[in-house]
């Protein structure tokens, strides 16, 4: 999460007249990564270049040529029996400060100092296809394999920045890796503790960013869980869905309540305020004004069927202490692949007493159809078989209950977190171990 002070003094009164979507950057038209070598004299050898790229397993070179005019290396490939396009070129590099603060990932101080100290990088763009995640596992892949050895990964279009060692872990492996590497999620504030929590890296997903205005400290931490399902959803969501007229089902209330919820272009939506402190129309004149959604809600199924939207913040009262945010079943496949591939970094890191860790199993629900996902403490290992301890009450699980113990093995595993002195790893950041 990245947190920005506003710095707009003019008060976001609610407009006048007719506002129009802005038409989409470069950057959300197609997926901008840029490469950092460690040794920038690389970035002449294009056909050292060309040649790794061409030599990662499963692509096919159909065609490659130079665009002389744009100075663009432009190659057309085939991977997974889908064509793509992709552009390359090299230019000057400057890493701005803000990319290291709003960043997901966490970095050594020597991987930021050559970050910063790095003057030229590699772009390389593509566009996306209908499957978002793929096409970003295979730009991963075409960004690690351009260099023998790099720094880091700048991915303009979620204006996020990738540690190296992640970026090789997510490029061999056989799983993709998940939306929430996707994009970010940026928060902007003020005195006042009105907070804009805004997404960068879906627009060019074929998606909407998604915005959610007047947070709060409070409630962040739920909106911010909101986002991360509507996101998922989306990206997941096979065939046609618009969210500005479709519902999505994203969670439930501790009540047990739907949490329904919808978009609606920022054009539309900035008219169900009456002032906003951040977000509104004076923030958006040079930015933020293409295809992005503030996220509405639906509180009751007559407030559905009349189209009675309620913002976000009306709901800060009713999340209770134990919402439940929904995970696509693709997700939640994912999750476990990834899981599971990755099971020995945590054996490993287990052999350190100092560290402990939690195993998420799926239960069968009563009903026998489908699986409650739910955490364990783990106790001990025996061989191929570990014991856990049952962390909580399951909703829709009669014989289990907090505290029971169990023997599982890794084909059990859908999720783990290890949880050392100094931080906390999961499947996807197990380069910090």
């Amino acid at each position: 999460m990245f947190f920005a002070k506003h710095l707009f003094e003019k008060k976001n009164a609610p407009p006048k007249g007719n506002i129009k979507e802005a038409p989409l950057e470069y950057w959300e038209e197609k997926s901008y990564m840029m490469v950092v070598p460690e040794n920038e004299d690389d970035l002449a050898k294009l056909n050292d270049i060309v040649g790794r790229i061409s030599d990662i397993p499963g692509i096919t070179v159909m065609k490659k040529w130079a665009d002389n005019k744009s100075q663009v290396f432009c190659m057309n490939i085939k991977y997974d029996n889908e064509e793509y396009q992709i552009g390359l070129f090299p230019g000057q590099f400057s890493l701005p400060r803000v990319l290291i603060n709003s960043s997901s990932y966490s970095f050594t101080e020597e991987e930021i100092e050559k970050l910063e100290n790095a003057k030229s990088a590699l772009t390389i763009y593509m566009e996306f296809k209908s499957d978002a995640k793929k096409s970003f596992h295979l730009q991963l892949k075409l960004a690690v394999a351009a260099f023998p050895n790099f720094i880091g990964l700048v991915d303009e279009s979620a204006e996020q920045l990738l540690p190296a060692k992640w970026a090789v872990l997510a490029a061999n492996s056989s799983v993709t890796p998940g939306p929430r590497a996707m994009y970010i999620i940026h928060a902007v504030y003020n005195e006042s503790g009105e907070i804009w929590l805004h997404t960068h890296g879906l627009c060019r997903c074929g998606l909407t960013e998604l915005e959610i205005l007047q947070s709060d400290k409070e409630n962040y931490g739920n909106h911010c869980n909101l986002i991360n399902a509507f996101a998922s959803f989306l990206i997941d969501k096979d065939g046609e869905f618009n969210p500005r007229t479709e519902i999505a089902y994203l969670g439930a209330l501790s009540n047990g309540e739907p949490v329904v919820a919808i978009c609606k272009s920022w054009t539309e939506a900035i008219h169900y305020y009456d002032r906003l402190e951040t977000g509104g129309i004076a923030d958006r004149k040079e930015a933020h004004n293409t295809r992005t959604s503030p996220i509405f809600l639906y509180k009751t199924e007559e407030d559905m069927k009349n189209n009675n939207l309620s913002k976000v913040a009306d709901y800060n009262d009713l999340w209770g202490e134990n919402p439940i945010f929904f995970f696509s079943d693709k997700e939640t496949a994912r999750m476990r692949a990834l899981a599971i591939e990755r099971f020995d970094y945590l054996k490993k890191a287990l052999q350190d007493k100092g560290n402990k860790a939690l195993i998420k199993i799926g239960l069968t629900t009563d009903g026998g159809e489908d699986c409650e996902h739910i955490w364990f403490e783990l106790l001990e290992f025996n061989h191929d078989k570990f014991k856990a301890k049952l962390t909580q009450e399951p909703y829709h699980v009669s014989n289990a209950h907090k505290g029971d113990e169990r023997w599982f093995t890794v084909e059990d595993v859908t999720d783990w977190i290890i949880y050392t002195p100094k931080f906390t790893v999961t499947p996807d950041k197990v380069y910090l171990l």
